[in-house]
């Protein structure tokens, strides 16, 4: 178990986290969510021992050892099986089964494990690092974007590897539905504080968002109140009969907490600019093929017919052929043989991130947007620009001072502001975190013309693909019909092979804890069963029978408190009306004493004896009315807050 506490950073004028606190639990598997920028990387950083905060602390366990993936490795041994090998430990270092069965599952084929590591791409570099990882005996991994540069079947198979691992995990990744199943916990960094809840992400982002909607609805009713008593204060405090009244007020007001209002997150929004389109197909490959290679082909004979309307989402193992296939169907490739045909009016936006580089680094990220489309109105520009985070002075950075990130934004924007009926993705969401994702996901749904994406994230094969382009068996394929179908009908050879050879002592590191989390009665040691038992009323009304419930609350309040505002309206104007009688009053026998009237002294000093006793009556009825109208509205408000507690 580790402890954050207190733990602040801050880089230039950006803060990213301050006094943030929470632990990590035995056997917790924990998902970091945040905004990209707003400090998942760092907070890792600071854990690892890699980083310094600028203040607080992260308490460690003697002993306990935390294993963090590092982006860009250090290789030390002649080959990949060396190098993953050195995360045995010294008992197991004869367990070279484990090494290659880790391996295997991470993408790496038998002749890849005598290669030496500084030959393997980038990406396999950092698998192989991974690799390592997984097979050192760590108390804690900490694990960032370990998605990134995997494909799909190893993403399957680190997600089982990761379900089995019996100690703790901190992980960041896009991949919601990754999360969703790995995650016990999500931790989540937000306006500079964190929150960690038990559940998934869904449940996360709605807990967010209600605490936020009462957190508003609290601050706009302290304002009302705050208004009413410095109305109260200021009316009376000259009265010295009221003077107790006044002053618990002044007290109460230096005790309210003070609520800022919540500044607006900025959140990426995509809209497609579309063009009509009135053919049946978009898109056409008649018995295509390409090799790079004459021994390897990658497409052979091949054809397709896409709808104006389709949704195709192209899988398979990294290396086999996606890329190249995007590349002919945009036009960016020949084909060696075949024919590929679209209808005259086909606009295809085209998305791949090598594109990048390609990007003319003397632009502005305005100039570099705008250059996509020259008929463009400058404020559509900009607002497209605003909508991928690149507000005010954002917008006007040089492209050669951007990240790979910001870059991939550009590409984006670049495809936004052309009109297009044909989208050809290839792995769009590298880059984006989380809640981009969802806004991506959101906007491709509601285009109106033909999707193909490449894609390893399942969120997005479940959500949108119709129709499949599979690389499998050296064979490319067409798949008439959804990812859950297709995974039932037809699967993925290495999980095939891997469920036929596996045995129990084959399962790496400790032995495997329970896939999905046990009974929620039984599921916890150390007394969150009783905490479950306790909150269980919570769902015994449905989301309309709590609305209705607090639409009844409301009613009874105003029936309540309405009366008795217009009780203390009306004794605050009677008693400002006797005030000004008392008043009046005295200034008269000050004139009838002065005038030597001494018969209109006596007449007018009982009418101003009976008014001052109306008056003391009326301060006192007034008084037990306003406590009254207080106590039943603090009432209400405390039946109402337990209303939206339920509701969450």
């Amino acid at each position: 178990m580790i402890a954050v506490e207190e733990l602040s950073k801050s880089f230039a004028r950006q803060v990213l986290f301050e006094k943030i606190s929470f632990k990590i639990n035995r056997g917790e598997k924990v998902g970091l969510v945040g905004k990209n920028g707003h400090g998942k990387s760092t907070l890792f950083r600071i854990i690892a021992g890699l980083e310094e905060p600028d203040e607080g602390r992260v308490i460690i366990p003697r002993n306990y050892r935390l294993g963090y993936l590092e982006q860009e490795p250090d290789f030390k041994m002649a080959t990949v099986l060396e190098e993953a090998s050195r995360g045995l430990s010294d008992h197991d270092s004869d367990h070279l089964w484990r090494v290659e069965k880790v391996l295997a599952g991470l993408g790496f084929s038998a002749a890849d494990f005598q290669k030496n590591p500084h030959q393997l791409s980038g990406g396999f570099k950092v698998r192989l690092n991974l690799a390592r990882l997984l097979l050192t005996d760590y108390d804690l991994l900490l694990l960032d974007e370990p998605n990134n540069y995997l494909d799909i079947t190893s993403i399957r198979w680190l997600e089982k590897f990761l379900l089995s691992w019996q100690g703790e995990l901190m992980f960041i990744t896009h991949d919601r539905s990754f999360m969703d199943r790995v995650a016990t916990h999500i931790l989540g960094i937000h306006r500079r504080k964190v929150r960690k809840i038990e559940g998934d992400t869904e449940k996360y982002y709605n807990q967010l968002a209600l605490e936020e909607e009462v957190y508003e609805k609290t601050r706009i009713n302290d304002e009302r109140k705050r208004k009413e008593l410095e109305v109260f204060i200021n009316r009376f405090r000259a009265k010295a009969r009221l003077a107790g009244l006044v002053q618990s007020r002044l007290k109460y007001i230096e005790k309210m907490e003070k609520r800022d209002k919540l500044e607006k997150i900025k959140n990426m929004e995509f809209s497609f600019l579309e063009k009509k389109f009135h053919h049946k197909y978009a898109l056409s490959l008649n018995h295509v093929s390409f090799a790079y290679t004459p021994d390897r082909p990658l497409i052979q004979n091949f054809s397709l017919h896409l709808g104006a309307r389709d949704r195709v989402m192209v899988i398979g193992p990294n290396g086999r052929g996606k890329t190249t296939l995007l590349k002919l169907m945009a036009g960016v490739l020949p084909p060696q043989t075949g024919e590929i045909t679209y209808p005259k009016s086909v606009s295809i936006g085209y998305y791949e991130q090598s594109f990048a580089e390609d990007l003319n680094n003397a632009n502005t990220v305005l100039e570099e947007i705008g250059s996509a489309n020259p008929q463009l109105e400058p404020a559509r520009v900009r607002q497209i620009a605003g909508t991928l985070m690149f507000e005010g002075e954002e917008a006007l950075k040089p492209i050669r001072v951007l990240s790979g990130g910001e870059k991939s934004r550009v590409l984006l924007g670049k495809i936004l502001a052309t009109p297009v009926n044909l989208l050809l993705l290839d792995e769009p969401t590298n880059h984006l975190d989380l809640e981009s994702c969802d806004a991506l996901l959101a906007a491709l749904d509601n285009f109106d013309g033909a999707v193909v994406m490449v894609t390893h994230n399942e969120m997005f094969l479940r959500a949108l693909g119709e129709r499949l382009i599979v690389f499998q068996n050296d064979r490319l394929t067409v798949f008439e019909g959804d990812y859950e179908t297709f995974l039932k009908r037809v699967g993925w050879n290495e999980e095939k092979t891997e469920n036929q050879v596996q045995s129990r002592d084959e399962v790496p590191g400790p032995a495997p804890a329970p896939a999905v989390p046990p009974d929620k009665g039984e599921r916890d040691k150390n007394g969150s069963r009783q905490a479950i038992q306790d909150e269980s009323f919570r769902f015994k009304l449905s989301p309309r029978e709590l609305r209705k419930l607090r639409s009844e609350v409301i009613i009874e309040k105003s029936r309540i408190l309405k009366p008795l505002e217009e009780r203390v309206l009306s004794l605050e104007s009677q008693i400002e009306a006797l005030e000004q009688k008392v008043n009046q009053l005295t200034q008269q026998i000050i004139e009838a004493s002065v005038d030597g009237r001494g018969q209109e002294v006596v007449r007018l000093s009982r009418e101003l004896d009976a008014n001052r006793k109306s008056l003391d009556s009326l301060y006192e009825e007034y008084t037990q009315v306003y406590l009254e109208y207080e106590e039943k509205s603090q009432s209400f408000e405390r039946r109402l807050q337990e209303i939206d507690k339920i509701s969450s």
